[in-house]
């Protein structure tokens, strides 16, 4: 037999810690004698006590089927040391110290060694330690959820409790706004009391000023017809008298222009059919600076390929188109210029200014041919009548005047708006003015009598300016909030509205076709409006402040602009 002491691991994995030969040729082996030191009296009790154990687990078992009956029994095995400590390392993540644990202990095991006290169960105190001290663990995490959830309930409760207090102050605001309010309106009616007795007094006045006004009438008429009889009489005794009074009614009829009568006048445009405007396709064709200030107005001359440009610099410039040569200025206006309109023939030009005249200008003898002082405030807008005799215009004293150039005075002043009037325009070949106002409203006039024959509401700001389309169908209208409404003459009512943006448009102006609209914005844009579909199909950009005017030329072929940057731009 041979012995060596080694320290290796065979093939399946075990670890080999001595390795002994014996072989069958030594006859030199000594056998060593192996004693029995037990004692018989001992071996006795040991074998009394294991029957007696054995006797007592079997009346245990016995009794226990007995009460438990039929079913299976799951017992808890207890917990011994080594699988005790195996947990706990495991527990603690302490793999290299299990593994030296595992060796150690197997090979002790292995061996015999291993003491007989380490060998046996964990006592139930530790595993109800450990069960307590899960339990402990999992309730302290309980506890933090807790805390948190009520730290969030806290934060909950204070946010409410401001939102109540806000809620609490706003309602005492809003009581004693109210309690303000109710007192305001009880001194209203007590002040509205108050004037009742002068309201009635001013209307019985008002009534009698009426019937007063209707006898002078009567007793007008009645003399007019007296003295009528008078001169006819006279007339048959006395041919002089007859040939002076013949004569003096043609002076008076001479001496002031007629409106055409409703009807007589058939509008050309109605049957004819124009393509639109091809506005996408618009470009600068020329920028020049023409003037010291701000362009304000521009008209195209009826029959030559002219235009004429107003500024604030007091003046009036005539252009060629499309070279922009200076043909003719004037000067006359104390103020800034506000508007331009020509003459259908193009033998005048109207203009209105800011010193609150009109002045009318005649190109044949190079003057100003009339100057119309009767409105009180700046004037915003002129136009001719398409007769020629007429020209109205717009004024900040909230009035329309009608011009009788023959007669060199104001025929009519049509009074209604409660604002500033800062847009006309005559509906064509006719004897009715449209009227854009800054109380919102387009007013349409009978110019003949003076009457308001009707008023369009819709607008919610000023309303800045006002064309109709050459058929005269429909009336355009824009205002401050940069919206563009399109009116029914017919229908008297709104067909639709285009928002041009958030800038004010001061003015617009519509194609021969009646599709295309361009404004002028305060962005310093063109806005091109469909009027098919009421939407906004381009921009010209170019100028570098707000577009104050601009214009279609006769034949749709240009547009011209005018910016408070003092330049006036063709499109």
């Amino acid at each position: 037999m041979h012995s060596d002491s080694i320290d290796t691991v065979d093939e399946d994995g075990l670890q080999i810690l001595e390795r002994v030969e014996i072989s069958d040729d030594e006859e030199d082996f000594q056998y060593e004698e192996v004693t029995d030191d037990v004692d018989e009296e001992e071996e006795e009790d040991d074998l009394a006590d294991a029957l007696a154990t054995l006797h007592m687990r079997q009346k245990n078992k016995h009794s226990e089927e007995k009460n438990s009956g039929p079913g299976t029994i799951t017992q808890v095995r207890p917990s011994v040391v080594d699988d005790f400590i195996r947990n706990f390392l495991i527990k603690a993540g302490m793999k290299k110290t299990l593994d030296s644990f595992n060796a150690e202990w197997y090979e002790l095991q292995s061996k015999g060694k291993l003491p007989a006290e380490v060998s046996t169960t964990v006592p139930d105190i530790y595993l109800r330690n450990e069960e307590l001290d899960q339990q402990a663990r999992g309730l302290r995490e309980e506890v933090d959820k807790m805390r948190q959830v009520a730290g969030k309930a806290q934060a909950t409760w204070d946010k409410f409790r401001k939102e109540r207090d806000f809620h609490r102050m706003h309602h005492k605001r809003v009581v004693q706004e109210k309690n303000k309010l109710i007192n305001d309106v009880k001194r209203l009616r007590n002040h509205l009391k108050s004037y009742e007795p002068t309201i009635e007094e001013l209307r019985k006045r008002h009534e009698a000023a009426i019937k007063e006004k209707m006898l002078i009438r009567l007793e007008r008429d009645r003399l007019k017809a007296r003295v009528k009889v008078v001169e006819e009489q006279l007339a048959g005794n006395n041919p002089l008298v007859e040939e002076q009074t013949k004569t003096k009614q043609s002076k008076t009829t001479r001496k002031q222009a007629s409106f055409p009568p409703e009807g007589s006048v058939t509008n050309p445009f109605t049957e004819l059919e124009f393509d639109s405007a091809n506005l996408d396709n618009f470009q600068v064709r020329k920028t020049f600076k023409g003037h010291v200030n701000s362009v304000s107005a521009c008209a195209f001359h009826p029959k030559k390929p002219i235009f004429a440009t107003a500024s604030d610099d007091e003046t009036w410039r005539i252009w060629t188109l499309p070279d922009c040569e200076l043909v003719m200025s004037g000067e006359g206006h104390t103020s800034w210029l506000s508007g331009l309109h020509f003459h259908p023939h193009g033998s005048h030009l109207v203009s209105s200014s800011g010193d609150g005249t009109v002045k009318v200008w005649e190109f044949a003898q190079a003057k100003c041919a009339h100057t119309f002082t009767d409105h009180t405030q700046a004037v915003w807008g002129c136009e001719f009548h398409f007769g020629g005799d007429f020209v109205a215009s717009a004024s900040m004293d909230h009035t329309v005047r009608v011009w009788d150039l023959v007669a060199g005075r104001c025929r009519q002043t049509l009074r209604g708006h409660v604002d500033s009037v800062n847009a006309i325009s005559w509906l064509p070949y006719s004897s009715n003015i449209c009227s854009a106002s800054g109380d919102k409203t387009i007013s349409v006039w009978d110019s003949r009598t003076g009457l308001c024959v009707q008023t369009l509401y819709g607008h919610s700001n000023s309303c800045n300016d006002i064309v109709v389309t050459s058929r005269g169908d429909l009336i355009l209208s824009s205002d401050a909030d940069g919206a563009v409404k399109v009116w029914d003459i017919r229908m008297v009512a709104e067909v639709g509205t285009v928002e041009g943006g958030q800038h004010p448009l001061n003015k617009i102006t519509v194609d021969r076709s009646g599709t295309r609209l361009a404004a002028a914005s305060d962005d310093g844009t063109i806005k091109v409006v469909s009027l098919v579909d009421f939407t906004v199909l381009t921009e010209l950009t170019g100028h570098e402040d707000a577009v104050q005017c601009v214009r279609f030329a006769p034949n749709d072929a240009y547009l011209v602009s005018g910016s408070s940057d003092c330049t006036f731009r063709i499109w």
